[in-house]
């Protein structure tokens, strides 16, 4: 019977290494291609400033990408594949379709790349830099991006659906969401900073801006002029998620969640009286905090399963593989 627990506990103990094994980021390193690749910072930085000069919601939409690819089966550029006679893949996935957007600035991003270094860097890596060079080209914190991903031979259109938090959803769903991709209430919380850039729907906030009570009137009224309450009227219409200053990387996200100014059902549900509550203030008080939070969230969301060694590929072109 002795030796029979034991065995009983080792496989105990291997079935809880597992799952963490298998989101082992261990063979990520900041400086990944410093040989392969020496010039790969300068070469995607050059094309993501170029087209963020020309748009400056681009950075968003960039940032946006490397987020819908971490939380569908990690960080692997499976977001990045288009759909062919048999497959589909996840650009048609209810949070992404008509949403996403800045795969032309992927493609460019991959050409240079592939100009510098040929065969060499990932698709899904060229995410994890151009989201970090989004960020400190409008203004936000820097950090040294792990790398080594491998890009994955296949998508999930249903892992999308089910994976990437709707702006309806309520704290506990966001919680729960996140912490079963190793990340905390902090690191969602700071990572829905994001939303401190970048553009949103009519049909992603008409219901929050005519139906919802904690939300500031003026606000309110402001947003009801651009998205009417009929849907299928302006749903295309935008408006930026951060009210204050939509193409700067800053902490104004927070300030506007305090004062009830959410756009995102799914913005104001992190301060509504609820566990988050007192980092979101945190964060309005404190830039500093805020950005240091804010990478800290970013790197381990970089790390979420990634493909490494001999699996997946490194693709020629995101859209297709070899």
């Amino acid at each position: 019977m002795a030796s029979l627990s034991s065995s009983f506990k080792a496989i105990l103990t291997l079935a809880f290494l597992i799952p963490l094994m298998g989101s082992s980021s261990a063979q990520l390193s900041t400086n990944f291609y410093s040989t392969s690749c020496p010039k790969l910072f300068t070469t995607v930085k050059s094309v993501v400033n170029s087209a963020i000069s020309k748009e400056a919601r681009m950075g968003a939409s960039l940032l946006r990408l490397f987020f819908h690819d971490c939380f569908v089966n990690g960080c692997d550029g499976s977001l990045l594949l288009d759909d062919t006679s048999s497959f589909t893949g996840e650009k048609r996935a209810a949070p992404n379709l008509n949403s996403v957007r800045g795969f032309d600035v992927v493609d460019n991003i991959k050409s240079a790349v592939e100009n510098a270094c040929p065969g060499v860097v990932s698709c899904a890596d060229v995410l994890a830099v151009a989201a970090r060079d989004s960020v400190v080209i409008l203004g936000g914190p820097n950090w040294n991006v792990k790398l080594g991903r491998r890009d994955a031979r296949t998508a999930s259109q249903g892992a999308a659906n089910n994976s990437i938090p709707p702006p309806t959803s309520n704290l506990n769903a966001l919680i729960s969401r996140f912490n079963a991709l190793g990340l905390s209430t902090k690191d969602m919380v700071a990572l829905s900073g994001s939303h401190t850039i970048g553009q949103a729907r009519c049909t992603t906030f008409r219901a929050r801006v005519y139906n919802e009570t904690n939300i500031d009137n003026s606000f309110a009224q402001t947003r009801q002029g651009s998205c009417p309450r009929t849907t299928g009227s302006g749903d295309g219409n935008l408006a930026p998620l951060d009210l204050q200053t939509p193409t700067a990387f800053d902490n104004n996200y927070y300030k506007n969640l305090v004062n009830r100014k959410g756009l995102l059902h799914s913005d104001q549900q992190l301060f509504n009286g609820g566990s988050s509550d007192s980092i979101v203030r945190g964060y309005s008080n404190s830039q500093s905090t805020f950005s240091s939070d804010f990478v800290a969230a970013m790197i381990k969301m970089g790390d979420i399963s990634p493909l490494t060694g001999s699996k997946g590929e490194i693709r020629k072109n995101c859209r297709k593989i070899n």
